[in-house]
């Protein structure tokens, strides 16, 4: 079978002025989607005295679900729908915009190193305009030849997560041992990238360095994945059936038009719609302008 696509980072500022810088490997104009994963950032390890941490102001997002996984460190969140949680290594926050939501995310005190992942999810029509909602789930370790995996959502290993998604998906962290080979079964109607955080891992024949993104086609009953140094390797997991339907992009906002991304912001910007985020010191993240040219849905590259 063919070799992984290799998907490599930009970094990007996120959370206006007070902005820290992650890489994002997804999107990008190679590839849209894996599943219906649309969004992959990757930042750290920061040691917060340098770089100010994460101050991420009240900020709207409609059309999606946000994922949050921290390797270190720890994130405050607060959003719209009242919920108050921290986001700590190995332990999951998934929160649902659909309609709208409006968050913040900002690393505590107790903060020294921050080092994780935003992701997001993209909602099938029929149900982008769900009501908001949170999720937190702290999946126990499981134990493979070789490796250790959390899986946090769908099924790996022999191990499913209770937390509710809108499409079919896979999401787990693997620390592989130093020079491991690990071969585990996954659904061959899926999809699959994978996030290299620390070490240098074999899939498909092909060599994935730190921070880049690796991404398989449908057709896999099995992966198999070496860890090629002498130290224990960390990757994240992702994959899902492919997502048929087209969306359209921009900011924190999922659509199928550009009307209703327009329409989204300027519902954000007249304070109606997302609701109010309490308890976080300071003003709200306006929105950029819109483009001069109207925006384009984008699908899966086939």
């Amino acid at each position: 079978m063919s070799e992984a696509d290799i998907l490599s980072a930009r970094d990007v500022p996120l959370g206006g002025t007070r902005s820290m810088t992650v890489r994002r490997t997804l999107p990008q104009r190679a590839r849209t989607l894996i599943g219906a994963w649309c969004f992959v950032d990757h930042y750290g390890p920061d040691d917060v005295t340098d770089t100010g941490g994460m101050d991420v102001a009240p900020h709207p997002h409609t059309g999606l679900q946000t994922v949050s996984w921290l390797f270190s460190g720890e994130i405050e969140h607060r959003d719209s729908l009242g919920s108050h949680a921290f986001v700590r290594p190995g332990e999951l926050n998934l929160m649902t915009g659909g309609h709208g939501i409006s968050h913040t995310e900002v690393s505590t005190a107790r903060t020294t190193v921050l080092h994780g992942v935003q992701l997001w999810v993209a909602l099938p029509d029929e149900h982008r305009h769900a009501a908001r909602d949170f999720q937190h789930h702290a999946p126990a370790p499981v134990r493979l030849d070789g490796a250790r995996a959390r899986v946090f959502l769908g099924t790996l290993a022999g191990e499913t997560s209770p937390v509710r998604t809108f499409t079919p998906l896979l999401g787990a962290e693997l620390v592989l041992d130093p020079r491991a080979t690990v071969t585990f079964a996954v659904d061959a109607s899926f999809e699959h990238g994978l996030l290299i955080d620390q070490g240098r891992v074999s899939m498909a024949d092909t060599l994935l360095d730190q921070a880049e993104l690796g991404y398989l086609g449908p057709g896999r009953a099995a992966l198999t994945l070496t860890n090629e140094t002498d130290s224990a390797a960390r990757v994240i997991l992702l994959g899902g059936p492919p997502f048929e339907e087209e969306i359209v992009m921009w900011w924190n906002f999922i659509g199928r038009t550009h009307e209703d991304i327009a329409q989204a912001r300027a519902d954000w910007m007249s304070g109606t719609r997302f609701g109010e985020v309490k308890g976080y010191d300071g003003d709200p993240l306006p929105a950029p302008e819109l483009p001069s040219v109207p925006l384009k849905p984008r699908g899966r590259v086939r």
